[in-house]
């Protein structure tokens, strides 16, 4: 009798060392497993926030991932870094994705980060009295700078076209290679409007500048999908479990930032030092939504707009668009939590725009 008492507690014991020693399951055992490094490029933008707060609260790590963000300045240098392997994802716009798509990168896009969010600010001083927003003939005469190879671009160049105005003949357009250069080429006196992303727009009004037009209130740009998650095909494939983890840290991210607004605002702001209610405005104010949903419909619809305003050539967008591992993801994440509103009202998006 005394050694079966003995054995039983010589079994308990060993059961609890292996749980303290992080053998027990869920987010605490990940933490206490060894995480394995990701390198995740981005942008000055508030539009990145899933990433930011993916990292701040911990989410990376409780999937078992030692989550490295590096701020870029273009999405050439994105592509640049996915390529040549220093990263395993960057958030890229929607426009450079596809253009390097279609010239021969092997770039896949596989999940989202935000849609809309983009627009045109000008200096008040030309603004005429009785000016409404979004009337883009105010741009009649102007000099408009923006960067090539850019969702702000595209959108411009839709505008002018449907409104009658020539390139080079009504408006002039100046080039820039980022969006922080195009916007401070504003200071300068021969400027007079610029291209802006999140949050840009809100720093230019707090700088005394008027909003020309912000692209979701334009019908040609209804959930107009902007960044993408992207990675280089060859890792994709590789190691696909490296990108299922990362997604299902995204999602929770943005489940996050549904419920917890004020943490939210304090987690972005710490990648984007702006003024606190100007963050706040540019992620809640309701000209964007930062999603995780690849939106490959949206995608398709802006890839046969970029073709046909001339942007560059055709091609087959589906053989570089991974929807599963998004799919995957969130499937698991509702497996575990069959009934979160956020992640049911993410599967049915999903559904209806897959």
């Amino acid at each position: 009798m005394k050694k079966t008492i003995i054995l039983a507690l010589l079994i308990c014991a060993a059961a609890h060392s292996l749980m303290a020693s992080g053998q027990a399951s869920g987010p605490k055992a990940a933490q206490a497993l060894e995480l394995k490094p990701f390198r995740l490029g981005h942008l000055n933008s508030t539009a990145h926030l899933l990433a930011f707060v993916a990292r701040e609260e911990g989410f990376f790590a409780e999937e078992g991932l030692d989550a490295e963000l590096t701020q870029f300045t273009s999405a050439a240098e994105l592509a640049a870094g996915l390529e040549s392997e220093k990263l395993d994802v960057a958030f890229i716009g929607s426009v450079p994705i596809v253009t390097f798509q279609s010239t021969g990168h092997d770039l896949t896009i596989f999940g989202g980060a935000m849609t809309n969010g983009h627009g045109y600010v000008i200096k008040s001083e030309l603004v005429p009295p009785g000016y409404k927003e979004g009337d883009i003939g105010i741009l009649r005469g102007k000099n408009v700078a923006t960067v090539k190879n850019s969702v702000q671009d595209y959108e411009l160049l839709v505008l002018l076209r449907n409104n009658n105005l020539v390139v080079g003949r009504d408006v002039n357009v100046v080039y820039f290679n980022s969006q922080t250069e195009a916007y401070n080429a504003l200071q300068n006196r021969e400027i007079d409007a610029v291209s802006v992303y999140s949050p840009y727009a809100s720093r230019a009004r707090s700088e005394g500048h008027t909003v020309v037009y912000y692209c979701n209130e334009k019908s040609e740009f209804h959930d107009q999908p902007c960044c993408r998650q992207v990675a280089y095909t060859p890792v994709l494939k590789a190691k696909p479990e490296l990108f299922l983890a990362a997604e299902r840290a995204l999602i929770k991210a943005y489940k996050f930032s549904q419920e917890n607004r004020d943490k939210t605002i304090t987690d972005v702001n710490k990648y984007i030092p702006l003024d606190r209610a100007l963050v706040e405005y540019e992620v809640y104010g309701g000209h964007s939504v930062s999603s995780p949903d690849p939106d490959k419909r949206a995608m398709k619809t802006l890839k046969e707009g970029v073709v046909a305003i001339g942007y560059t050539n055709d091609y087959d967008i589906d053989a570089l668009y991974n929807t599963s591992i998004y799919k995957s993801a969130l499937e698991e994440l509702l497996r575990a939590n069959p009934d979160d509103a956020v992640y049911k009202s993410l599967q049915v998006h999903f559904k209806r725009f897959e």
